[in-house]
């Protein structure tokens, strides 16, 4: 049998770092992407989920695919069930990503998937429960699954001393695009009769106007951000095709993990600390309506007051991170998130619930943000596979929500309180405040350079500067 002719690598120039026009153009899928998490994950649709699942006599039952269960905890099942997609595939995906050199393809394929997805919850009702739960699966995979492909441009774009600059440039531009959104969505639902609309219309139009947004603002990104270079130089063709080189790829991330003590720590107290805040995040609706007994515009209007004040704390944190460094910084946030379970095991309806939620806004923008800029400091500098790299991180943070929330729930179920399980969540911060105070007083990335003799064997057939 004749040999397939082994494919032409294909090269290009290095992207020029800095450049304003790529890095204005990348934080701008922020400001588009950010309108799933405000509007379809945190506010409108978990409200209108409530009024949509539930039975005949209004109770808080469905049934979903033969199953009857509580319709708030289909929601939890569906969120988790995303989750858990995406972190099985995206290693896979993002190693291939890598392989073919198609980083913008994959963001764009996921993109469309996940605004796609929203737009097709407009037609959610009580009679298309069960298809619009897929539904609701399918743009919460499109949402993290871009994502993985976003972040690792990062350290393609900018140099190391602009990551947490622009990390934090990032976050903001998505807390203000998600909150002009918010806020238009909300006047089309509490003013519906003023349009002539019924409020379950506009509620679903607001889900529509999500999916118009999401695509629509990120054409910017897909304008400026660098062309897919095509297939590394170092990429090798086979009869295997690349599904097999996806798997090789990541087995050779999986292989420098192994190296890079620095890197496992860090993703370990990633793992442990950001349980606690996603968990937070996720069930902040929740907490406020069946504890607090808050009503729905107030709660959003929490909601909307946590976006404008994580503004603020991600650039905060940026500063302080130049001051004292990213490993203490990210340390004083777990201290903090620490002390917000605590407050919020007492909190009460009234002031002291909105001086909370300023707090936890200061810390989410930046704890999040750090987070991703000293993931980016950590990663073999040049690699190839900052896709196979930051699908990593990805699949960190999904586990970590499936596995937070699932304990928090559980907790509740166990005790019969949620501020037990606010009150639980501490274990997870004081983890990963231990696990980053290893990290401290070392060079994050010192680690790398002592690896790179031994991992440039094997991963590039000994070739010099495989990072």
């Amino acid at each position: 049998m004749t040999p397939a002719p082994a494919a032409t690598a294909v090269t290009s120039a290095p992207v020029e770092k800095n450049n304003k026009r790529i890095t204005r153009g990348w934080t701008m899928y922020d400001w588009a992407n950010s309108v799933y998490p405000l509007v379809i994950t945190s506010s409108i649709f978990p409200i209108y989920w409530g009024t949509q699942a539930v039975d005949a006599q209004g109770r808080d039952v469905v049934n979903f695919l033969g199953f009857h269960l509580p319709g708030s905890s289909l929601l939890t099942y569906a969120i988790s069930a995303a989750f858990l997609l995406i972190a099985i595939v995206s290693p896979f995906l993002t190693s291939l990503a890598d392989y073919s050199g198609r980083k913008k393809l994959f963001l764009q394929t996921f993109c469309y998937i996940g605004a796609a997805s929203c737009a097709g919850l407009f037609f959610f009702t009580r009679d298309t429960l069960t298809l619009s739960t897929f539904v609701f699966i399918a743009a919460t995979v499109g949402f993290s699954g871009s994502i993985v492909f976003y972040n690792s441009y990062l350290p393609d774009i900018s140099t190391e001393d602009q990551y947490d600059s622009l990390s934090a440039r990032g976050f903001s531009m998505g807390y203000v695009g998600s909150v002009i959104l918010l806020v238009l969505c909300l006047i089309l639902v509490q003013f519906n009769e003023t349009f002539g609309l019924e409020k379950a219309f506009a509620t679903r139009l607001s889900f529509l106007l999500t999916g118009i947004w999401w695509a629509g603002f990120a054409q910017i990104p897909f304008f400026t951000l660098p062309k897919d270079p095509g297939r590394p130089a170092d990429a090798v063709a086979s009869d295997s095709g690349w599904v097999l080189n996806g798997f090789r790829e990541l087995g050779k991330v999986w292989d420098q993990l192994k190296a890079l003590p620095n890197l496992k720590k860090f993703l370990l107290a990633y793992f442990t600390y950001n349980m606690g805040v996603q968990t937070v995040m996720y069930v902040a609706t929740i907490f406020g309506d069946k504890v607090l007994h808050l009503e729905s515009t107030a709660l959003i209007i929490t909601i909307l007051l946590l976006q404008i004040v994580a503004i603020l704390g991600a650039y905060l944190f940026a500063k302080l991170s130049e001051a004292i460094g990213n490993t203490r910084a990210l340390s004083w946030s777990v201290v903090i998130w620490a002390c917000i379970c605590v407050a919020g095991y007492f909190v009460q309806a009234g002031w002291s619930f909105y001086a909370l939620a300023s707090v936890i806004g200061l810390t989410m923008g930046g704890i999040q943000s750090l987070s991703r800029s000293t993931y980016s400091k950590i990663i073999p500098e040049n690699t190839p596979n900052t896709a196979a790299f930051f699908s990593f991180f990805d699949v960190t943070e999904k586990l970590s929500i499936v596995i937070g929330t699932a304990s928090f729930g559980l907790i509740a179920q166990i005790t019969g309180s949620m501020r037990n399980s606010i009150l639980a969540l501490i274990v997870f911060f004081v983890l990963g405040l231990l696990f980053l105070l290893t990290l401290r007083g070392k060079k994050l990335r010192e680690d790398v350079y002592e690896a790179e003799p031994a991992l440039a064997t094997g991963m590039t057939g000994g070739a010099e500067g495989s990072f």
